[in-house]
């Protein structure tokens, strides 16, 4: 387990807990006590944990950081268009696209810790994707998206390294697609962050074919598919057929996702990450 990745399940863990001993971290991480203590003070000083004797407690500013993500987003749903003072496409997303704010953004923060330092990623739109986005920011990691929204906030946020896929700006999804093959065979990157209606042991589906057509040509540049879905979409199937499950290298969903589904997914070789 990568330290970012560490520190986010930490963090989680705290979140449930509320506190944690040195000899909590070193069983619940397998982790060495240098190592659990090397965490919680590089978590300490960047303020979202507070260090005590023999541990940590929860720090509630990393849950206001949360909630401020979590509501810029929801912000844009609604139809505020505005993110740091810049004007941006509106998210015309579906009516229940704010609904697991929570759950998404654990997600979106797992995914982001998935990605080192000197990555090329990929991802696509969605309420996830730009949260996601958002934990990237500052990062020296390049972002390839067709996502404007999160285009937009990225380089709001200078962040050095965004490339902006071309094709027909599509108003409903607020992102820019083609079905021709187009420039997508020059991007090569270490992962693609996608999202879709629902996912089954038969594999992941997604409602728009038109996105599903550009974003199977993005998924070829890609070394590993990581599909980011909020439990409820588990087992439902809607749409159209992006891809079989045998596809997707490693699935982010919530701890509430069903146990059943899981096993057969991870049966079919998935990598699956409850947050």
């Amino acid at each position: 387990m990568n330290e970012q990745l560490r520190h986010n399940k930490i963090l989680h863990h705290l979140k449930n807990a509320g506190q944690a001993s040195i000899q909590d971290l070193v069983e619940t991480f397998a982790v060495s006590p240098a190592t659990a203590r090397r965490d919680i003070n590089k978590l300490d000083k960047q303020g979202r944990l507070q260090k005590v004797r023999n541990g940590a407690i929860y720090n509630d500013l990393d849950a206001t950081k949360t909630k401020n993500t979590t509501e810029e987003v929801c912000e844009l749903q609604a139809g505020v268009g505005t993110i740091n003072s810049l004007t941006v496409p509106l998210l015309h997303a579906p009516a229940d696209a704010i609904h697991n704010a929570e759950e998404k953004e654990r997600i979106a923060k797992v995914a982001a810790a998935l990605c080192q330092n000197g990555d090329s990623i990929i991802i696509n739109c969605g309420t996830t994707a730009f949260m996601m986005g958002a934990q990237l920011m500052g990062r020296d990691i390049q972002v390839i998206t067709n996502y404007l929204p999160l285009a937009n906030h990225l380089i709001v946020a200078k962040h050095e390294r965004v490339v902006i896929m071309g094709g027909q700006y599509y108003a409903g999804s607020s992102s820019t697609m083609t079905p021709f093959e187009g420039d997508a065979q020059f991007y090569m990157a270490n992962y693609m962050f996608t999202s879709g209606a629902g996912l089954t042991e038969q594999g992941l589906t997604k409602i728009d074919p038109v996105t599903i057509m550009t974003e199977q040509k993005m998924m070829k540049q890609a070394s590993k598919l990581v599909a980011l879905i909020d439990s409820s979409k588990l087992g439902i199937r809607s749409g159209f057929s992006f891809c079989p499950a045998t596809n997707i290298d490693i699935l982010i969903t919530g701890q509430e996702a069903d146990p059943d589904i899981v096993r057969v997914l991870e049966q079919q070789g998935i990598e699956v990450l409850l947050v």
